[in-house]
């Protein structure tokens, strides 16, 4: 009987729910602790962390399954792979939060970059406060996209990384 060898769709799959689960557990732990409209930077880069350390996870088990073999194209197709998985539940789970979780999702963001915004810039007026507001409003939907091109783009990174680290090919002298 063959060993059957391992594909970068299967674990990008598997990895890319995996990285997802963990970002939306993670979110939950903000909700609980009523964090999820801090604008600490320190959410993004544990977010970041988690991810980058998913994918490279992946990257090295693949390589573990595929007797000790990953090239560099298979590094960056499971990068893109589990990127990809990745953000297309996260998108759908933004979408369930934005709307059903936290249904004033929007109205609370407002209020929270409302206050970012006269920390930071105390000598702005009121109407100017508003007027940046209102516009990043009217951005809001920009979230969706920016999930994808972030998570596709710090995929491909860690994955370049982490395949150039890794590779080894077979000799087929």
């Amino acid at each position: 009987m063959e060993n059957q060898q391992p594909t970068t769709g299967k674990f990008g799959l598997i990895y890319g729910v995996i990285a997802a689960v963990i970002g939306i557990v993670f979110t939950f732990m903000l909700i609980a602790g009523e964090m999820l409209f801090d604008p600490s930077p320190i959410k993004t880069v544990v977010q970041i962390l988690i991810f980058v350390a998913v994918v490279a996870v992946t990257i090295f088990n693949f390589k573990k399954a595929n007797n000790g073999y990953l090239s560099l194209g298979q590094a960056l197709g499971l990068g893109a792979i589990t990127a990809l998985v990745t953000s297309i539940i996260s998108i759908i789970f933004m979408y369930f939060l934005s709307s059903v979780i936290v249904p004033d999702f929007w109205e609370q963001s407002a209020e929270a970059a409302r206050l970012a915004i006269q920390e930071q810039n105390p000598s702005l007026t009121s109407d100017q406060v508003e007027n940046a507001v209102e516009m990043q409003g009217k951005f809001s939907w920009i979230i969706y996209p920016a999930i994808l091109i972030m998570n596709l783009f710090f995929g491909f990174i860690t994955a370049l990384i982490t395949g150039l680290i890794l590779k080894k090919t077979e000799n087929l002298d």
